[in-house]
């Protein structure tokens, strides 16, 4: 589960609820039309939402991109019908294309999208359906099929669970087995200010959890443990890729994430010092890392 580095919306950062063909979806904007291949598009993981990538918001804008962090349908403050079919990766892919198209409606093939862990794969679900939205794909924490044995485990028990006990009942049990605490920031503060941080950080985790609808999580869940390798696939498409990920990760393991994108002829990131979820560990890096891979990818 990535925990944002912090929760306040920076300045020139909107939230609202972003009207499309396929309904409307949460999410936090930098603003701005920006210049063509000015424009990223990130989609969370497993149990994410949009403020897993607050970190990197101010840091594109300055770069000269509009920033486009989403809740899916069925996270945080989407919502979604109690129902698994909404939740299929074809659902979701095309949730995508209309997002993609609200943002650039007049120049098609400018959108850089981004996904983090199960985002990744939805993202690539995109690109195989149809690529002609998007300028690049970034796949981060993100690999070429199902997560790790050792992920699976804790992805069947989380379903297990979720057929006899309530959201907050498994909240309570996930918090007994993970006390770890929140990053305040990167930014040199207090031990008073870091303990407030994380205890917001703590509070909002439990309300994210609380919030997404069961149904989607189950999809999901199931789309974690069965999907297959299409990485083939992808390289056909040529689209350009960049593979991110941290120096360690449980879902899927580095060496992985490295034969994954040397089979995609993709631009490969290391962000030391982090794990899982670089966007939210050491989102300047992260993010100076992307903007250097879509920059180069639109000279001038």
């Amino acid at each position: 589960m990535s925990k944002p580095p912090f929760l306040a919306l920076p300045p020139g950062v909107r939230a609202y609820r972003m009207a499309t063909a396929r309904g409307e979806f949460a999410v936090h904007d930098t603003g701005g039309s920006g210049r063509a291949g000015r424009t990223a598009l990130l989609l969370p993981g497993f149990t994410g939402s949009k403020e897993d990538f607050i970190g990197l918001l101010v840091p594109l804008a300055r770069a000269g991109f509009r920033a486009v962090a989403v809740d899916g349908r069925g996270q945080f403050e989407t919502g979604g019908p109690p129902e698994e079919s909404a939740y299929t990766q074809r659902e979701l892919a095309r949730d995508v294309h209309a997002i993609a198209t609200v943002l650039e409606p007049e120049r098609p093939g400018t959108v850089h999208l981004l996904g983090h862990s199960l985002g990744g794969l939805v993202a690539r679900a995109a690109v195989l359906t149809d690529a002609a939205p998007f300028a690049s794909l970034t796949l981060m924490s993100s690999g070429p099929a199902a997560v790790s044995p050792s992920q699976q485990q804790r992805v069947r028990m989380l379903l297990d669970a979720m057929r006899t006990m309530s959201m907050a009942a498994i909240w309570e049990v996930m918090q007994q087995l993970d006390q770890s605490v929140g990053s305040a920031g990167e930014a040199p503060y207090s031990r008073r200010e870091v303990e407030e941080a994380s205890a917001a950080v703590e509070d909002f985790l439990r309300r994210r959890w609380l919030a997404n609808v069961p149904e989607q999580l189950a999809a999901t869940g199931q789309q974690l443990l069965a999907e297959r390798d299409r990485v083939a696939e992808l390289a056909a498409r040529g689209l350009p890729c960049h593979v991110v990920s941290g120096a360690e990760d449980d879902a899927w393991p580095v060496p992985l994430l490295d034969g994954m994108a040397e089979r995609l002829g993709a631009r490969r990131t290391v962000v030391t010092g982090t794990g899982h979820s670089p966007n939210a560990e050491r989102p300047a890096e992260t993010a100076r890392a992307l903007t250097d891979f879509w920059l180069g990818l639109s000279p001038g």
